[in-house]
């Protein structure tokens, strides 16, 4: 078994990802919220202009964006990881493991396939702004599930560099911009 030398295992609160690139995702997620904040701000100073089902929506984006950029600081997905790790050892199926952690990714990708056609019959008739920054969140959570499940290649996969830029980096920013994007058009639209 795997020696415990933190809270959870090896997993101690602090600054998960104290690089630049950490960093910047860090700013990129504030940069999101901010921007989906806007459109619910702006919301409450005009006359309505959101109709209550894409008031929800944006309220939910906030609310997943603020936990998000904490779990991204704080690399609360590591304490997840980590606890399912001591469960295995515990309970004798840690060698077995890697039928979990696809199952979990089956699981994780069920979940999101069927979050997206549920996003897809809420917003029908929403302005296409909104569903852009729906779609990046979908992007999201689900690349922070399948992070979360640790699996060998996946991780290998995310921590290939492209042009010096970690893959993760590049995929976790790219979804924060397009959900941030999606919200400065949703609030343009309502200028």
């Amino acid at each position: 078994m795997t020696n415990s030398v933190g809270w959870i295992g090896r997993w101690s609160p602090g600054i998960g990802d104290p690089t630049l690139a950490g960093w910047i995702t860090v700013v990129a997620y504030v940069v999101a919220a901010g921007m989906v904040f806007r459109v619910i701000a702006r919301e409450a100073m005009l006359e309505p202009w959101l109709e209550v089902t894409e008031k929800r929506l944006w309220w939910c984006l906030l609310l997943g964006v603020v936990a998000l950029g904490v779990n991204k600081q704080f690399d609360l997905q590591t304490a997840f990881t980590e606890l399912g790790r001591m469960l295995a050892h515990a309970q004798g199926w840690y060698e077995d493991r890697r039928r979990v952690q696809v199952a979990f990714i089956a699981a994780w990708s069920v979940l999101g396939l069927t979050l997206c056609a549920v996003l897809v019959w809420v917003s029908f008739g929403m302005p296409k702004s909104t569903i852009m920054a729906l779609c990046g969140a979908v992007f999201l959570v689900a690349f922070v599930g399948i992070r979360a499940a640790s699996f060998h290649h996946v991780d290998a996969f995310i921590n290939l560099s492209w042009f010096d830029v970690k893959v993760n980096v590049i995929i976790e920013n790219g979804a924060l911009a397009l959900l941030a994007v999606g919200a400065w058009l949703r609030t343009m639209e309502a200028a």
